[in-house]
């Protein structure tokens, strides 16, 4: 069965400074047609920050979209600085809102926010062997972000509890946790039997 609907046409009625909305007519492969509303979005990467304490970055901020603070880990759009290079922007984000720098970086997956509106593509790296950046790039002017640090229990406790609800940050969590234990099942089969 062919899925793919036809284009008929499309048309840009709104450009903005972080998202553009199309609107397109299609011919389904039933032969309807209909009418997507579909909001473009640059690429972007989303980082999961661990510490030698083995506890995560999380940022709270204020989300305008949910009228809410949200708990999110570091992320941001690939921008004209990153020339589409996703793992440049990576560290480039960490420096601006964590203000350190890895020394291992590690993509870990990539995927897609929302298919059902949007074309966002994230990539999300783990982040490990912290230090300070010496040299701080500038903040975003409209960002306003707390760091905070919590472990793998905490993190998890607060995806139960309805705190963290984005989900990258759920994305990244769960990585966590499944690395996590797929350690501990290792190191267990590798201890020699009594």
């Amino acid at each position: 069965m062919d899925l793919e609907e036809k284009t008929i046409d499309r048309q840009t009625v709104f450009k903005g400074h972080v998202v553009d909305v199309e609107l397109q007519h299609v011919k389904t492969p039933q032969g309807n047609t209909a009418v997507r509303e579909i909001v473009r979005h640059a690429p972007a990467i989303a980082l999961l920050v661990i510490d030698d304490d083995q506890k995560m970055i999380l940022e709270k901020q204020w989300r305008s979209p949910v009228q809410n603070i949200t708990w999110e880990i570091p992320a941001g759009k690939l921008d004209e600085r990153d020339q589409g290079d996703a793992r440049h922007a990576a560290v480039r984000e960490l420096n601006e809102e964590t203000r350190l720098k890895a020394d291992k970086l590690t993509k870990i997956t990539s995927f897609y926010s929302s298919v059902g509106f949007c074309d966002e593509f994230l990539t999300l790296y783990l982040a490990k062997g912290l230090k300070p950046v010496e040299r701080a790039l500038p903040q975003d002017q409209d960002e306003d972000i707390k760091l905070y640090r919590f472990s793998l229990e905490e993190a998890l406790q607060m995806i139960a509890n309805g705190e963290i609800q984005d989900s990258k940050t759920i994305v990244a969590v769960y990585y966590w946790q499944a690395q996590t234990l797929a350690q501990k099942l290792k190191e267990n089969n590798e201890k020699p039997a009594d």
